[in-house]
């Protein structure tokens, strides 16, 4: 897989190397198909959570889904040129900021939100997991729905909410939205004892 690769191809790589057909990922992670489809196309974006759904289906480390948590090491800056953009969908690209995600309990992200992203509200997958999210808006005007509200936030609006609520977001413009989005816990993160 190269670094270009979206999250969906590499679960489709994975899926097919085991030979796993969509519906029976579908029963191991109790996810649709045509959600699971979807995704795999980059057709649909995905939550943390149920990527780690996918990925303890497919017996493999969350880590494999993004170029840089491979990248662990003790430097405690993450200097911009150092930040990797994983494609998360066909419009929706996303930077881990953080060298060591596994010592961690908070998962801070660069997200960017390309124009018309998510745009079909018909098709749109609402997610809900475990713990706390935070977005602030860096640039650009995001469409943020949230437990069958619909917010619209701008620059310098920001949002803290359960991560238990249905939510999702969309770029209704034709402008790239950069977001700062904070999820604790992080699924990455592995608790020392």
């Amino acid at each position: 897989m190269s670094q270009a690769d979206t999250i969906g191809e590499k679960i489709k790589a994975i899926r097919t190397s085991q030979n796993l057909t969509l519906k029976q990922l579908s029963e191991l992670t109790g996810l649709s198909t045509g959600f699971l489809s979807q995704l795999e196309r980059g057709l649909s974006s995905i939550a943390v959570d149920s990527l780690e759904v996918i990925a303890n289906a497919l017996n493999v480390n969350l880590g494999v889904f993004f170029d840089s948590y491979s990248e662990k090491n003790d430097e405690p800056i993450m200097y911009s040129f150092s930040q990797h953009y994983n494609q998360t969908a066909s419009k929706i690209f996303q930077a881990v900021l953080n060298h060591d995600v596994s010592s961690f309990a908070m998962l801070p992200r660069l997200t960017q939100l390309m124009p018309q992203a998510n745009l079909d509200e018909e098709e749109l997958e609402m997610y809900n997991h475990k713990g706390e999210e935070f977005i602030y808006v860096l640039e650009g005007t995001v469409t943020l729905l949230l437990d069958s509200q619909r917010y619209t936030l701008n620059p310098g609006d920001c949002v803290q909410f359960s991560s238990n609520k249905d939510h999702n977001w969309m770029n209704c413009t034709n402008k790239i939205v950069k977001l700062l989005t904070v999820n604790i816990p992080s699924p990455f993160y592995e608790e020392k004892e």
